[in-house]
């Protein structure tokens, strides 16, 4: 038993060795929102969904490092809101109505990401800020 303990310590310091790669690219074209909608996103959404990842101190350990790191390229690879400037304006709407869809139907921000960060939780006020904020947007474009 003490031989697999320290075969499997040994696997896990071994994989410290190879980090995955964590970097925060440029902010082209940020997405241009009402203040109280941006505090919102910031705190419950920046993490994976744009290029300013604050990166905590568990994305640097074997094996959640693999997992955050994945999280956050599969997020910014289906909204960035730092190239969201980049977006043609029918995919931008499109964005801001799924932004909703995924708020209301309660899948973001995912809830491990929340056990984690519970200041990312949304509240009913949060909500009802961001649902007024996807309808005035998609009223403007009609």
């Amino acid at each position: 038993m003490k031989r697999i303990f320290y075969l499997l310590f040994s696997v896990f310091l071994f994989f410290q060795l190879f980090p995955v790669p964590r970097e925060n690219p440029p902010v082209t074209a940020e997405i241009t929102l009402p203040n109280e909608v941006k505090i919102i996103l910031k705190r419950s959404c920046y993490d994976c969904h744009s290029n300013e990842t604050v990166w905590p101190f568990y994305s640097y350990i074997f094996p959640v490092s693999y997992l955050v790191t994945k999280h956050v390229t599969e997020g910014r690879e289906e909204l960035n809101f730092s190239e969201f400037g980049n977006l043609a304006e029918r995919k931008q709407k499109k964005k801001i109505y799924e932004i909703w869809e995924q708020v209301d139907e309660g899948e973001m921000p995912p809830k491990d990401y929340q056990l984690l960060h519970p200041n990312s939780q949304l509240s009913d006020a949060d909500k009802e800020i961001l649902q007024n904020w996807a309808n005035q947007f998609s009223e403007e474009s009609e």
